[in-house]
This record gives C-alpha cells, sequence and structure tokens, in this order.
C-alpha cells in the first residue's frame, strides 16, 4: 500500500486513523474464496471497527454482521447489512436490546447462559414472536493467545457448558416461543494455531450430531472469528486449511458455516499517525512525546499489546525509547524501550496494525477529542469521521448548567 501519511497530515491535522479500503476488500474475498465449496455467511464483527463507512464497505462485498449491542444491529442495518444477515451475541443483553432484536426481525440471538434463554422467551411471548436463536458453546478450549482475550475457557464469562447446552436446546425445541437454528462458539481472538480450533469444532460437531439425531434440526454452524494477524512476527493460520478443517469436521451435515471475521479483515487495513511534540531524557531513559495518547489507542496500555512504530524521517542516529502520550497517566504509552531514530518536532509516527479494536475503544479521557479517521480507496482518500471538538463533548452536558 502506497499512502502519504505527511500529505493527509497536511490536509487533516494529527493524530489520526487511515483505513486502506482495499486491503479489506482483498481480505473479504480471500475468505469468501475459502468457504466457496459450502453454504457460508461471512458476519464481520462491528466490535472491531464501527466506523459507519467502513461497514458500508464490507456491505458491498456481501458481508453480514456481528454485533455485541443493539446500537451495533442498528449500524449495521443503517448502512445496508440485511437483518437475515445479522447476528445479535454478547454476555448481557438488556431486556429493551432484546426486544429490539426481535422487532427487527434478525438472523439470530447468540445465547449465552440459561437465565438468558428464559429473558429472551418471555420477551418473546409479550411480543406473540418466535425468536431464531443460537446457542453459544464453551468448549473448554485453552486457544492460546492472551487471556484478555481468550473466550473458550470455563473461567471465561462466555457461553456454556455441553451439557448445559443441551438442556437449552431441548427447552428451546418444547418452547413455542423458541426455534432452535444455531450452535455457535468463540474461544479467542488473535488465534495463531490451529489446533485449538480443530479441536473446539470438532466438540461442536459432535454435539450438533446429537441434536439431529433428537430431531433438533440446526441450520447455522457458527465457527465464531478469532483468526489472527500480523503485528510482530506471528506465523499466521492458512485460511485455506482453517476452511478445510471446518469443511472436514462437518463431512456430511447440510450446514450453512457461519465465520465472524473482525481484526481479519481489518486489523492490517488501518494505521495510526501522530506526531512528535518533543522528547526528554531523565537522566538516561529518553522519551519520545507524542500528540496522540492511551484514550486514541488503548491497546498497548490495556495489555501490553504490540504495535510496530515507525518514525517518518531519514534521521541514522538510532537508540531506545519510549514512545509515549500527553495524558497523566504512566499507562499513557505506545511502546517500550524501542530503539527509534533521533526526532524533531513535527516528526511523524506511524502506528501498524491499527485497524481493529483501536479507535472503537478509544475515549475523551482528559476531556481530549477522538481523532478523524480517513479512508483511503483505490488511490483516493476522503474524510469518513470528523474529529471531534470540545463543543461535541460537552453538547450532552451543557443544558444542565
Amino acid at each position: 500500500m502506497n499512502i502519504d501519511f505527511q500529505e493527509l497530515a497536511d490536509k487533516y491535522q494529527t493524530p489520526y486513523y487511515v483505513y486502506d479500503f482495499d486491503y479489506i476488500t482483498k481480505q473479504f474475498n480471500e475468505l469468501k474464496e475459502a468457504f466457496k465449496a459450502r453454504k457460508s455467511l461471512i458476519a464481520y464483527a462491528l466490535k472491531a471497527n464501527s466506523n459507519l463507512s467502513l461497514i458500508k464497505h464490507l456491505a458491498k462485498q456481501g458481508s453480514g454482521a456481528d454485533c455485541v449491542s443493539i446500537g451495533e444491529v442498528k449500524r449495521a442495518l443503517k448502512v445496508g447489512i440485511p437483518a437475515y444477515k445479522i447476528i445479535f451475541s454478547g454476555v448481557g443483553k438488556i431486556d429493551l436490546e432484546i426486544k429490539q432484536a426481535l422487532e427487527l426481525n434478525i438472523l439470530m440471538i447468540n445465547v449465552e447462559s440459561e437465565a438468558e434463554l428464559e429473558r429472551i422467551e418471555s420477551i418473546a411471548k409479550s411480543l406473540n414472536k418466535i425468536v431464531r436463536i443460537s446457542i453459544r458453546v464453551n468448549p473448554n478450549i485453552d486457544p492460546k493467545t492472551h487471556p484478555y482475550i481468550s473466550t473458550g475457557l470455563h473461567e471465561n464469562k462466555f457461553g456454556v457448558d455441553i451439557n448445559t447446552a443441551k438442556r437449552m436446546y431441548i427447552k428451546c425445541k418444547n418452547s413455542k416461543s423458541l426455534e432452535p437454528v444455531g450452535i455457535h462458539c468463540h474461544i479467542g481472538s488473535q488465534l495463531t494455531k490451529l489446533e485449538p480450533l480443530t479441536e473446539a469444532i470438532s466438540i461442536l460437531a459432535s454435539l450438533l450430531k446429537n441434536l439431529k439425531a433428537i430431531k433438533i434440526d440446526i441450520s447455522f454452524f457458527d465457527v465464531g472469528g478469532g483468526l489472527g494477524i500480523i503485528y510482530d512476527n506471528e506465523t499466521l493460520i492458512d485460511t485455506q486449511e482453517y476452511a478445510q478443517m471446518i469443511l472436514k469436521e462437518l463431512f456430511g451435515l447440510d450446514i450453512t458455516i457461519v465465520c465472524e471475521p473482525g481484526r481479519f479483515l481489518v486489523g492490517n487495513c488501518g494505521f495510526f499517525i501522530t506526531k512528535v511534540l518533543y522528547e526528554k531524557t531523565n537522566e538516561s531513559k529518553r522519551f519520545v512525546i507524542v500528540d496522540g495518547a492511551m484514550n486514541d489507542l488503548l491497546r498497548p496500555a490495556l495489555y501490553n499489546a504490540h504495535h510496530k512504530v515507525e518514525l517518518l524521517n531519514d534521521n541514522k542516529d538510532i537508540s531506545d525509547c519510549n514512545l509515549v502520550g500527553p495524558i497523566c497517566e504512566s499507562g499513557d504509552f505506545f511502546a517500550k524501550d524501542i530503539k527509534l531514530p533521533s526526532s524533531q518536532h513535527n516528526d511523524l509516527v506511524a502506528i501498524y496494525g491499527a485497524g481493529a479494536y483501536c479507535f472503537t475503544m478509544s475515549s475523551n479521557y482528559n476531556t481530549r477529542p477522538r481523532v478523524a479517521e480517513i479512508a483511503i480507496e483505490a488511490g483516493k482518500d476522503r474524510l469518513i469521521r470528523q474529529r471531534e471538538t470540545f463543543e461535541d463533548l460537552i453538547a450532552l452536558e451543557e443544558k444542565f448548567l
């Protein structure tokens, strides 16, 4: 990809996010091609990056949507993703969200507990509706990823065990308000090994066969998302091998495969661009201070995530430093003990792999406006979210003064 970060900085100021939409198209088509042998639905996980223009771009490719709030459901619908391609997931759906999801007639709701199933049934009865549901099964598989993004072990809050799932499916079969149509698992994010996924899919395939034996006819097998990307030197799962593994485990079963990629589609499409304010040295410790901060890109502070960092100048004198922001927190850093050239005021710094779980996790901490988002497509740039102003930040408070 060939992006002129300086030109964009001159046009839009810093900090900013920029996304390569052509890269997103390539990633989507790669996954779509891998599953072409079977009925499938690629449902983009909006939590990775929920910019409306980005979701609309994926909608044009034929994508569905995996949503974890009714707000994400409404975002997907707003940009043209059909209701029959939308899945509503999440461990803590409130009654109003469930009610609205039923009224919007989306494809299915992923259920994560018996208590939640009771609430959904009660709400469906009150609305005189039949709700299509899928149950998230927790196969107790270690995904070999960061503990904060591991979701498939019993110690995690997600899903239910096999025996609980069986009870829930039988309840659905006997209910006039619940229609069991799917089975789902998602063992974690940023997965780089195929073995844990294979084990999880095998467990779910066995459960699916047992359900079909007792006349519970499941139509959708949701393998979740989680395919990793390169942040550092990761060895990635081959998408063809991934798809072939799933097809092999589901051989002989007439079922639609649902895949929920987020990071895989958008992670490496994005860059966070910030500029150097100045450098300082505390005794022997060098700090490069930039105008971006942890409120803009939280991943390094949240779980010490690694992002490639590039200082965009021609200086040759390289030394160790910490790349930090202006926020009044010791956790306000993008990288520690990395080697960078010496920098001058207004030099640009590019932070790679910033397309997923970056802007969506940003905040207004320290009363800092959230930054601009820019799209690049076919070599042309366009603004897809304008930079917030101070007036935007106080708009919901000012009238109460």
